[in-house]
């Protein structure tokens, strides 16, 4: 079952990403993320779990179905049948954000449960790229086993921390500096990061 909300379909497989947003704190940044990338060539397939439902109503004012307005195909989490379920179904790969441990470990185990979980096993099993904006500190070792798991398997485990060096002067600038260096994963450059560019010496008084 797909539920289309905008009509962005490039034909190019080569320019869908999926977003899965689960239950963990950070849901800002699968928002975000689709709205970077609602005004790209980006084709975005959103899957939000029930759990990520609860954190949007806390954490933000927006209501499910104003982000499932930013992509451009809305799966359900339970529809383990859905096109992006296969690895018929080319895409760039897949940015998980935030995703919580409960999801990771899945991942990392093979055992899915749903459909964000379903997508990211197939994503791997096909090599492509899939990235896992982790929100979840202190660690316990069962935590970092699950991480070291899904690395194994070929995912990328991004924790959002931010990047000081850059300066940001707002939440935003913390946020857009993040996804921007995760898009650079998929070789997608949206000008939201600040690059480093070396220490700059201060000139000597004379």
């Amino acid at each position: 079952m797909l539920q289309k909300t905008k009509n962005k379909k490039s034909g190019d497989p080569t320019k869908r990403l999926i977003v899965g947003i689960s239950g963990a704190s950070g849901a800002i940044y699968g928002i975000r993320l689709l709205e970077l990338l609602r005004e790209t060539e980006i084709e975005t397939h959103v899957i939000i779990s029930r759990a990520a439902q609860m954190t949007i109503a806390t954490e933000t004012d927006l209501k499910v179905a104003d982000i499932e307005a930013l992509a451009d195909v809305v799966h359900p989490n339970q529809d383990v049948g859905a096109a992006c379920s296969s690895g018929s179904f080319q895409n760039l790969g897949m940015v998980i954000a935030p995703c919580s441990v409960k999801t990771l470990s899945e991942i990392a185990s093979g055992v899915t449960a749903n459909l964000i979980s379903r997508a990211a096993d197939v994503a791997l099993k096909e090599r492509r790229r899939v990235v896992l904006m982790l929100r979840e500190t202190p660690l316990h070792l069962g935590h970092i086993r699950s991480m070291a798991a899904v690395t194994e398997a070929g995912a990328i485990v991004y924790p959002p921390v931010p990047a000081f060096y850059a300066k940001p002067q707002s939440l935003e600038d913390m946020v857009d500096h993040s996804l921007g260096r995760v898009l650079d994963l998929f070789d997608i450059n949206l000008g939201t990061v600040r690059r480093w560019s070396g220490l700059k010496k201060k000139a000597k008084a004379d």
